[in-house]
């Protein structure tokens, strides 16, 4: 039977720190009430042996991390148990018993301490934003103070599902010339090692002028063949120096500037930030979010630094009194006309979240279709791309034996 150690207070405020051993949390708390105590927290005891000196159970939630699969899942239930009449620390007790990620069973217990010790739900979950979005806790608080709790977790599961499915199918359509254009190099460094100087080799001994572009690839195999390392370590730190320049301010407005500008691309980098917008402000404003909070928590959401600012200058303006939808119709460089046009017949006939929302789903639709027609047009670019690097090695190759033939006649 696992051993639990409780900390709470006794029924005249004293604090008390108490040992018992018990099948379960469950019982943990009846033994209390038994005795007379209120748990503030509890620990369960490890057993000795290696590892017995280290707090296994942080270490695990440190190195662990939560999928938005599994958090979409987890509220979901808890929408589901909650409607089924269950409160919401034994809800969430079952969903941490039934997790296997260490980190989000460590986040629920530390979440049901801190309600069984008095706290809101939403005040809970926000001590926890590796975990918890600032929507997620925006969301939960509306549900708690409107008491409709099920209801809104109901509306965040389906909001998360959309963004999670949206992000995954981009990703799936990048995974393809990711790989190829990976391979590609790996194969171009292990010819300049070990191929290269071998062909190399014939015309370093001729006494002739080699072509530029031959004479670049004897070079490059030289380094990389004598400097194999420094090579290696020069290529790692070039991909994470131009990672790192990516999350600088800077970096982040090249990539949002130059996203918004690719052909093909640009468009679906405009109808995916219009589709988390529309998606998010009207998951907020359906939940009872007041539309100044549904905003700003909007512009944490949305990832392009041009799209931030034009949410936070909605903000300033809404607040002074100006309708949403002027703010969109007037950026219809980065958000399209139907958007603006959507929200200002939701602003007239009264019904802004339910217009947000079927704005939503068009430009999900839009954007999961285009994802599919994008792997058409990817395969002829990766051809050009790999004839081209063919092309290339081969005339470096073929130029020098041209040289020698015009030599001979």
């Amino acid at each position: 039977m696992p051993t639990f150690t409780y900390t709470g207070e006794d029924q005249e405020g004293k604090k008390v720190t108490q040992t018992v051993t018990a099948d379960d949390r469950y019982a943990v708390y009846d033994i209390a009430r038994r005795d007379g105590h209120r748990i503030s927290s509890i620990d369960e005891s490890k057993k000795g042996g290696f590892g017995g000196g280290f707090d296994m159970e942080r270490i695990n939630m440190m190195l662990s991390r939560v999928k938005a699969d599994e958090l979409v899942m987890m509220t979901r239930n808890l929408g589901s148990m909650l409607n089924a009449g269950l409160t919401v620390t034994r809800a969430l007790s079952v969903i941490e018993r039934q997790s296997k990620n260490p980190k989000l069973k460590g986040v629920l217990k530390r979440v049901v301490d801190r309600i069984n010790n008095g706290e809101q739900f939403f005040v809970a979950l926000k001590e926890y934003p590796e975990v918890f979005s600032d929507l997620y806790v925006a969301m939960i608080k509306s549900g708690e103070e409107s008491g409709n709790l099920a209801e809104s977790l109901k509306t965040l599961s389906v909001q998360m599902e959309r963004a999670s499915n949206l992000t995954k199918k981009i990703k799936g359509a990048m995974i393809y010339p990711a790989i190829v254009i990976t391979v590609m190099v790996i194969i171009g460094i292990l010819m300049m090692i070990y191929v290269m100087p071998q062909i190399t080799g014939v015309f370093k001994g001729m006494d002739m002028e080699l072509p530029a572009t031959t004479q670049f690839l004897i070079n490059t195999s030289d380094f990389f063949a004598a400097h194999t390392l420094m090579a290696l370590g020069i290529m790692i730190g070039s991909v994470v120096g131009v990672v790192y320049f990516f999350r600088t301010k800077i970096g982040r407005t090249v990539s949002s500037w130059t996203a918004t500008r690719l052909p093909v691309i640009g468009t679906m980098v405009k109808e995916t930030n219009s589709a988390r917008t529309a998606r998010t402000l009207s998951s907020l404003l359906n939940s009872g979010v007041d539309v100044i909070q549904a905003i700003e928590i909007t512009e944490e959401v949305v990832q392009n630094v041009f799209y931030k600012k034009i949410l936070q200058d909605a903000r300033v303006r809404v607040e002074k009194g100006t309708a949403l939808s002027e703010v969109f119709i007037e950026r219809t460089d980065l958000y399209p006309i139907l958007v603006g046009e959507m929200i200002l017949v939701g602003e007239e006939t009264g019904q802004i979240s339910g217009m947000l929302g079927e704005l939503a789903i068009f430009y999900e639709t839009e954007v999961e279709r285009k994802t599919k027609d994008l792997s058409t047009i990817i395969e002829p670019l990766l051809m050009v791309v790999i004839g081209a690097g063919v092309g290339f090695f081969a005339l470096a190759m073929i130029a020098p034996i041209y040289s020698i033939s015009d030599g001979l006649s």
